[in-house]
């Protein structure tokens, strides 16, 4: 099962996130491409910062994720334990019983 999870992340998720941010990069140069040739057009002005708007929405949302997983990995002090160039996540054992009752 941890290889199938590993699999997934490796083959799916990561390579997705790369894909977003790529698509949002992409429409924002988009955006600065159609505002400096439409510089003209009024209307294609618009449409132009109208693109580069959102392509840095797209962005900054995406920064913002790994930001507040930064965040939490940081805080629950996984950090170390986390690794993600490398697929690997080393966590303590669970034991449910534990000393929280005694």
């Amino acid at each position: 099962m941890d290889s199938f999870l590993t699999n997934v992340n490796k083959e799916i998720i990561n390579p997705l996130i790369v894909l977003l941010f790529a698509l949002a990069l992409v429409y924002f140069l988009y955006g600065v491409f159609e505002f400096l040739v439409g510089a003209a057009s009024e209307e294609k002005k618009t449409d132009g910062k109208s693109h580069m708007l959102w392509g840095i929405v797209g962005i900054t949302i995406m920064m913002g994720v790994w930001t507040i997983l930064g965040i939490v990995t940081r805080t629950l002090n996984i950090d170390s334990q986390v690794k993600p160039q490398t697929n690997e996540v080393k966590l303590d054992s669970y034991n449910p019983g534990g000393n929280w009752f005694k």
